[in-house]
């Protein structure tokens, strides 16, 4: 269980998208298949729906991810916020250090991310 002094400081949706276009961090969506098959998703996001994140995040995982063992910090988004929540703890919980929950893809096109 991790302490609430460990976290990183929140990220705001706005300085995600700033550090995202500098490639300072990763952007993981979280939702299924369909939803960003409907609105698309952030430029350059990784989609990994939740059902898979475990398998596709864990370092020990042989179906790991290379975006996932950049060691860059992480900020997830869903459609809401919920799924990002979760997502948020199973990466804590594999060991990703820095993991931040920016909310629902509408909270990214909102602060004027890009959509790719």
């Amino acid at each position: 269980m991790f302490k609430s002094s460990s976290r990183p400081a929140p990220l705001d949706v706005q300085t995600a998208i700033s550090k995202h276009a500098a490639d300072e961090i990763v952007v993981i969506d979280v939702r299924e298949a369909g939803e960003v098959a409907a609105s698309g998703k952030a430029k350059n996001a990784v989609h990994v729906p939740l059902a898979t994140l475990r398998m596709k995040a864990d370092p020990r995982s042989p179906e790991c991810l290379e975006i996932f063992k950049s060691g860059k910090p992480i900020a997830v988004y869903c459609a809401a916020g919920g799924r990002a929540g979760m997502a948020m703890q199973t990466l804590e919980q594999l060991g990703h250090a820095e993991v931040h929950n920016i909310g629902g893809f509408g909270h990214w096109v909102q602060a004027g991310g890009p959509i790719g």
